[in-house]
């Protein structure tokens, strides 16, 4: 469920980078918004989506056996099969690198329900599949190795971290080739608005710069330069 966020509001987040969005949830305070070292298994990647989560705890051989990690009810297969249209599956991967949690299969089945993407505090495997798939990935690497080397998934739908960044159930995650935003569910209509009207006036901005104008008084923009974008946004 995407909760109070509507897919109108999640569509109008598809044309606001995510640069874009964590500086304006920087600009409110919130500085912890952007997970560090993850990013686009495919460049030119757009992800928007309400996060479900899942996370993971480190393997031990009597937990991480095939009875126990193919189970129905194990939350890997459990939160997969609960992630539908704009949603994203987010999954604390402890930043373990060297075993992938998701690979083709997985992540194909993903996609076949209709989820706006994946992303895992990890590594990914059969990447060549992947991005074929056509489902936005992003990750810290790719690994061989299946994820019951080095985990086990013990719950979903709770809060987790993710590259040092909180991300609770519901929670918006902005996701394109410069990275990752989340936006804290109740700040998202408010976050957008400013986000567009930012995007807007950094439009603005860029073009007077490529016709020739100096930062000074451009950027950031003075009154003058607010004063004209006002001027241009109302023709």
């Amino acid at each position: 469920m995407t909760g109070d966020i509507s897919s109108e509001i999640i569509q109008r987040y598809r044309q606001v980078p995510a640069a874009v969005v964590a500086s304006v949830l920087h600009q409110k305070g919130y500085r912890s918004v952007a997970p560090d070292s993850l990013g686009a298994l495919v460049p030119d990647t757009r992800m928007v989506g309400t996060a479900v989560t899942l996370r993971c705890a480190p393997a031990r051989e009597d937990v991480s056996i095939p009875s126990v990690v193919t189970a129905p009810d194990y939350p890997q297969r459990a939160a997969i099969e609960a992630c539908g249209p704009d949603q994203v599956l987010v999954v604390d991967g402890r930043g373990i690198t060297s075993a992938a949690v998701g690979g083709e299969i997985y992540l194909s089945r993903l996609e076949r329900r209709g989820a706006a993407g994946y992303v895992v505090d990890g590594s990914v495997r059969d990447a060549d599949g992947l991005r074929e798939l056509g489902l936005p990935v992003f990750s810290r690497s790719t690994s061989s190795a299946p994820h019951h080397a080095k985990h086990i998934a013990v719950d979903w739908d709770v809060p987790i971290g993710i590259g040092e960044v909180l991300v609770l159930p519901g929670d918006l995650v902005v996701g394109d080739d410069d990275g990752l935003t989340v936006v804290p569910r109740g700040l998202a209509i408010e976050v957008l608005e400013t986000a567009e009207r930012t995007l807007a006036l950094e439009t603005f901005v860029l073009g007077r710069i490529r016709d020739g104008a100096p930062l000074d008084g451009t950027f950031p923009p003075d009154e003058a330069t607010r004063a004209a974008f006002d001027a241009a946004s109302s023709r």
